[in-house]
């Protein structure tokens, strides 16, 4: 038994990430456009109607902008706490709107969905664990320091996307700024390559088969030198870059003992338009 996992898109451009498991799947996230998402969800030869709910993390368009179409055109319901929802301006006649409150598990079909609060510069910013056929995988992304939460929840992974956002150095000589690069590096802002590996490092557990580094700065990082990083201390989790431009492959993450594999798709050979990055 497993949970099938796909990143649709990781970036400042549009956040969009895949858990479900044989009968229903849940989107974290929904930052790239309806059209988008089903075309890359069609290419990993996923279904849509698989799909039975969206729960967002926070209000920042990179993660919202294609709720509205996408929750309308599949009655999906939508998981977002009542200050989010406020601050994110959404309009969503016609939308189930769910709230949910950190620490309580929501129970979609046979996944269970715990939010939990995180540090960022939002107005009630959440990251997610999504647990199903006992195989538990983690969204942290737009984090901007690790606090006990982000921690907790990491140890308990057997996947994670983990935000890898910036290099300190390409950032202080980057053209941002000063106050973008304050507010980028600043405790409610984005994780960094080095904070990020020593979360991994210190963290993570012996169970963790797969890592996938995410929201990387289209500036400000570089997918190479992010995962030559994680290898080094990888101890036997693959470390995949999850990407701006296109879907990751589908990945099945099993729980211990079992052998851990993977899906191959065209998303592996064939990469897909480049898009605009914010940051």
């Amino acid at each position: 038994m497993s949970l099938a996992i796909t990143s649709l898109n990781s970036g400042s451009n549009g956040n969009c990430y895949y858990i479900g498991n044989e009968h229903e799947a849940v989107l974290v996230d929904a930052g790239i456009s309806c059209r988008e998402t089903e075309t890359r969800m069609r290419r990993l030869g996923l279904s849509m109607r698989k799909v039975k709910a969206i729960f967002v993390s926070h209000e920042h368009s990179d993660h919202i902008k294609g709720i509205p179409v996408l929750a309308r055109k599949y009655k999906l319901p939508v998981y977002i706490t009542t200050d989010t929802l406020y601050r994110s301006r959404m309009e969503l006649s016609g939308v189930e709107v769910l709230s949910f409150t950190g620490y309580e598990s929501v129970q979609v079909g046979g996944l269970s969905v715990t939010g939990f609060p995180k540090f960022h510069d939002a107005a009630d910013p959440h990251s997610f664990v999504v647990e199903g056929n006992g195989v538990t995988i983690g969204v942290f992304t737009d984090i901007g320091t690790p606090c006990d939460h982000v921690i907790r929840h990491f140890q308990q992974c057997h996947a994670a996307f983990l935000e890898t956002n910036y290099d300190d150095g390409m950032l202080e000589q980057s053209y941002y700024p000063y106050y973008l690069k304050r507010r980028i590096s600043g405790n409610h802002g984005h994780m960094s390559n080095k904070q990020a590996l020593e979360l991994f490092v210190a963290h993570k557990p012996a169970f963790m088969s797969h890592v996938f580094l995410s929201h990387l700065s289209k500036d400000n990082n570089c997918p190479k030198l992010a995962k030559s990083l994680f290898d080094t201390c990888a101890d036997g989790t693959e470390v995949v870059v999850a990407s701006r431009f296109e879907e990751t492959a589908v990945y099945h993450i099993r729980s211990q003992g079992d052998i851990f594999g993977r899906t191959l798709s065209v998303a592996d050979i064939t990469p897909a338009g480049e898009q605009l990055s914010l940051f």
